[in-house]
């Protein structure tokens, strides 16, 4: 039987599903290699778990899907999912504390939302000018 395991991350509006199954190391994001995901740093920011994790990953297939959201928004989804995963393929505590240590938001969902736009200017915060002339 074939050990294979499931893990998400979120990102604003961006949802990433990553599917861990043991392989020759391919990675590949929306059914694309890594290796041709453009622009260059949102590549390098998916890669980030990656490369802190070492052998074990290039002992695994990863197959990520994201929906939603934008281009760095779904690149911080993946690379949740991606880290997570790789922590409960191994079990590790070690890479649990090196992931924390290097970058909280790879374990962590980011819970920051849009505040939603209100009545009388062009998005939440902002207003339109008032004149009194």
């Amino acid at each position: 039987m074939v050990k294979t395991i499931n893990s998400s991350g979120k990102r604003k509006t961006s949802i990433a599903r990553a599917t861990f199954k043991e392989g020759k190391g391919s990675v590949r994001i929306n059914k694309r290699l890594l290796n041709v995901v453009e622009p260059a740093l949102v590549r390098e920011k998916i890669q980030e778990p990656l490369d802190l994790a070492g052998d074990v990953a290039h002992q695994l297939d990863i197959a990520v899907n994201v929906r939603g959201g934008g281009m760095m928004g779904q690149a911080d989804a993946a690379r949740t999912a991606i880290a997570r995963g790789l922590i409960d393929w191994t079990n590790s505590l070690d890479m649990k504390d090196l992931f924390l240590k290097y970058d909280r938001t790879l374990l962590v969902n980011d819970y920051r939302q849009k505040e939603p736009k209100k009545f009388g200017g062009r998005g939440a915060r902002a207003r339109r000018q008032k004149s009194y002339r």
